[in-house]
């Protein structure tokens, strides 16, 4: 049956979307409303939340941290004197470097290779800048100082320029003429506790980049110095009044910036600002970039011979001592009055020996022992011989090759006399080189001889002693020619005999054997020099006048040893280097001073290593700025100086200061947000998140009880500001603080509440987009991802919101080391991993 027409009529058609909610609770509810009606209300444009990703308590409290400026990695440094390195992704441990005797254990500052593949950490209790290798956690390099450094700061010079340019694409023309240095062998690495296995390939890296990087050091009584690469000391900068807190040079070398604590009796410590000159640098960069490398090189091939002197002082065994002990004993201890000499000569001629010369061939030395005694010689002076030939003559050649290099840089007066390049302290640099060359040379020859001479005698000595204890002597040892007797008899005239006489004289040992003399760093002379009677060259060169005092000719120094020859070239090297960092560091001058505020003695318990100014190189306007705050003057204001890198151009707006008192903007929701807005916020830390925002820690005031907050403050507006401060250089800038113009900040949602934690300190990274930060107590460690929106709270995994909700919590030992002594386990090889993973890959 077919209906009639409907009597409704459909005006319109209306679909009803419900959303479905899982009800947790009233708040749930409140905040679906809330979120509701904000996804229905026309949005203004708005920063990217921050997402957390890792958060830890810590055993020990931190002193110093440095993000990576490459990869996701941040370095920290504890009261431990540990190194710890860590991943952005829940904050897991790659590695860690304990505190060794041998560098030191106090840890105070921390500063990252432009490329982030060496970290660069000081030690106050030793004096010493260590340049460690990030993937490996190895030492690569250190060099002591005269003063404990407060503050490090490492940059890169950005310039361009056709001569740079030009430069950078033949830099490696040394390859063309030179062999690839050999690497160490395994077996015979240095053991000592600051480098460990297959150092060469990293000391050669350690040169990193063409482009110039600076390593600039600061500390107390005015210590600033700069270093080309982070090795080669390029200046000294003398006349830098206090103690410096913070560094930055930047990236055109025209100035640097330095932020200084200035002690006076019975005052509070002045906090200074202080831009230097440093146009010389600048003027000559391409002279300096050419010089600054060369002194790499030179720097890296020393450190390279170190370790292979190194090796092969591990070769040199201390069993072959035993013959010489033996034998002292015997001299010593025996009754008669004939020489040992003679006693091995009747035996060798006769078969016939002396009671006390079988006692000590049977029962001290014995046939086994003999027997191992010859292959022990024989294997560790091959082993010394082939790292002599490969290792230290490639690493001479390639020494001289650089230095006549910088000889002839230096012969271009025009160019690099301004630098301090001195032509005579490079040629005796060179002539150094060469006479370490011929000591190696001079050691080939003696190992080449005893080891002759040792075959021949131990092979009559254990035929003679198998006949004593009347075994069986093997036909093939049993014939010995005439030639044979002679050439045993010639060692025994030459060693015995001298040896007895040193013996009377000196009342030293027996020294027959002649390779350990010359890797003992002494500075006595050999026991045992060479014999030269009878050297044709030797008596010509005595003869001629002319060619005795020729500087062609290289001094032999044929009565020391190997590392004492060592020793002097490298000081005689020290010297040639040093010259170029006098004359550059007295051309700095300081061109700007400004006396900021003094620090009340009741923040003197503050961790100094944080604490505010921090100093930043805007490297794409050329500008320098520093942002600190004034809390006993205005507790509710950050400060933000800038100057221009060239310390003679003037710029507008020097100095402005920021309100913070309301800088957080309302809420859609009063009730859901917490009515933000009506905090008044003072600044416990600021950092330059990049060229345009400062990364800032917040702090509600008492009354307020609201907590800490992570924000970002973009400098824009700041910046416009178009009132000018006029700065009266007679008094400090606290004396006239009132006349600073001020500009007011109102943030919309570029900040975060930082619940349940007393944040103090931040370290970011605008590259990388990444933010950490901790707690008053030291301990307490959040990491942030900053351009990303951040996830709900019921999705974030309950290990980072079940930390501790007092920032007293830590972890006890044993938990620690559950939780992250696996991260540890494999060494290097786990290290390489977690760096080669996703979050830790550099910068395409």
């Amino acid at each position: 049956m077919q209906l009639g027409p409907s009597p409704f009529r459909s005006v319109c058609s209306v679909t009803v979307l419900v959303p479905r909610v899982n009800v947790k609770s009233l708040q749930q509810t409140k905040r679906f409303v809330m979120e509701t009606r904000i996804m229905n209300t026309p949005q203004p444009t708005k920063m990217p939340a921050f997402r957390q990703v890792g958060e830890k308590q810590l055993p020990n409290p931190v002193l110093c941290m440095a993000w990576s400026p490459k990869r996701d990695l941040i370095a920290l440094a504890n009261t431990a004197g540990e190194l710890l390195l860590h991943r952005l992704a829940n904050f897991q441990r790659v590695w860690s470097l304990p505190p060794n005797e041998n560098t030191g254990k106090e840890i105070t500052a921390l500063a990252w290779r432009p490329d982030g593949k060496i970290l660069a950490f000081s030690l106050g209790d030793t004096k010493l800048v260590v340049l460690c290798d990030a993937e490996k956690a190895e030492i690569l390099h250190l060099f002591p100082l005269e003063n404990p450094v407060s503050c490090m700061h490492w940059m890169e010079v950005l310039e361009e320029s056709s001569i740079l340019n030009s430069f950078y694409t033949s830099e490696d023309e040394s390859n063309l003429f030179l062999p690839k240095l050999p690497t160490l062998p395994k077996s015979y690495s240095t053991t000592s506790k600051i480098f460990s296995e297959e150092k060469s390939d990293e000391i050669l890296n350690l040169l990193g980049e063409v482009r110039l990087n600076i390593l600039v050091l600061g500390g107390g009584s005015g210590f600033v110095e700069l270093y080309a690469y982070g090795m080669y000391k390029i200046a000294t900068l003398p006349g830098v009044p206090g103690m410096c807190s913070s560094l930055c040079l930047s990236s055109d070398l025209k100035s640097l910036s330095i932020i200084t604590e200035i002690r006076s009796a019975g005052n509070d410590p002045e906090v200074c600002y202080i831009q230097l000159d440093t146009g010389l640098l600048s003027d000559c960069l391409p002279e300096v970039t050419r010089m600054a490398r060369k002194f790499t090189h030179i720097s890296t091939l020393l450190q390279y011979l170190r370790l292979s002197l190194t090796c092969m002082c591990e070769a040199w065994e201390d069993i072959l001592m035993q013959m010489d002990l033996r034998l002292t004993k015997f001299v010593q201890e025996k009754n008669t009055s004939t020489q040992v000499q003679d006693e091995f000569l009747e035996l060798l001629l006769w078969g016939q020996s002396s009671p006390e010369l079988q006692a000590l061939l049977m029962n001290q030395l014995t046939v086994k022992g003999l027997k191992k005694l010859g292959q022990s010689i024989e294997t560790s002076y091959s082993s010394i011989q082939k790292l002599v030939i490969s290792h230290l003559q490639s690493g001479s050649e390639a020494l001289l090759y650089h230095l006549s290099e910088v000889k002839g840089m230096s012969l271009w007066k025009q160019k690099f006399q301004p630098l301090g390049l001195d032509s005579a302290a490079i040629e005796h640099a060179i002539t150094a080189v060469g006479s370490f060359t011929l000591k190696a040379n001079e050691l080939l020859q003696v190992i080449d001889k005893s080891m002759k001479n040792f075959k021949a005698f131990f092979r009559w000595l254990y035929v003679a002693m198998l006949r004593m204890s009347e075994e069986h002597v093997p036909p093939e040892l049993n014939k010995m020619t005439q030639k044979d007797i002679a050439f045993v008899a010639d060692f025994l005239s030459e060693h015995f005999s001298e040896n007895e006489e040193l013996f009377d004289r000196k009342g030293k040992y027996f020294n027959v054997e002649r390779v350990g003399q010359y890797l003992k760093d002494e500075d006595e002379d050999l026991v045992s020099p060479p014999n030269t009677k009878g050297n044709q060259w030797l008596k010509f060169l005595q003869e001629s006048t002319q060619l005795k005092e020729s500087p062609l000719l290289f001094p032999s120094y044929s009565q020391k040893s190997l590392h004492f020859v060592k020793r002097m070239m490298e000081g005689v090297i020290e010297l040639c280097l040093q010259k170029p960092a006098e004359v550059i560091g007295k051309s700095v001058k300081q061109a700007v001073c400004l006396p900021l505020y003094t620090v009340p003695e009741s923040s003197e318990n503050t961790p100094r290593l944080f604490e505010l100014p921090s100093l930043y190189n805007d490297k794409k306007t050329n500008m320098h700025y520093g942002v600190f705050c004034m809390p006993e003057i205005s507790p509710c204001k950050l400060y933000l100086l800038r100057k221009f890198t060239d310390p003679f151009r003037p710029v507008p707006n020097t100095l402005m200061a920021i309100d913070l008192s309301n800088v957080l903007s309302h809420s859609i929701d009063d009730d859901a947000a917490g009515a933000s807005s009506d905090c008044v916020y003072s600044c416990q830390d600021a950092r330059f998140y990049d060229d345009e925002t400062l990364t800032v820690v917040l702090r509600a005031s008492e009354e307020d009880n609201r907590g800490r907050v992570l924000a970002q403050l973009p400098l824009g507006s700041a910046l416009s500001c178009e009132e000018e401060f006029n700065w009266d250089p007679s008094l400090r800038l606290d004396q006239q603080s009132g006349a600073i113009p001020v500009k007011g900040l109102v943030l919309e949602n570029q900040w975060r509440d930082l619940e349940n934690m007393k944040a103090q300190f931040v370290a970011v990274n605008g590259i990388r987009k990444v933010a950490c930060v901790l707690s008053s107590n030291l301990r307490h460690v959040r990491v942030y991802e900053m351009d990303v929106e951040d996830e709900e709270d019921e999705e974030r995994p309950e290990s980072q919101n079940a930390s501790s909700n007092q920032d007293g919590l830590e972890e006890t030992p044993a938990i620690q080391g559950e939780a992250e002594g696996g991260e540890t386990e494999g060494g290097g090889q786990r290290a390489k991993e977690l760096l080669e993973s996703g979050e830790a890959l550099e910068l395409s």
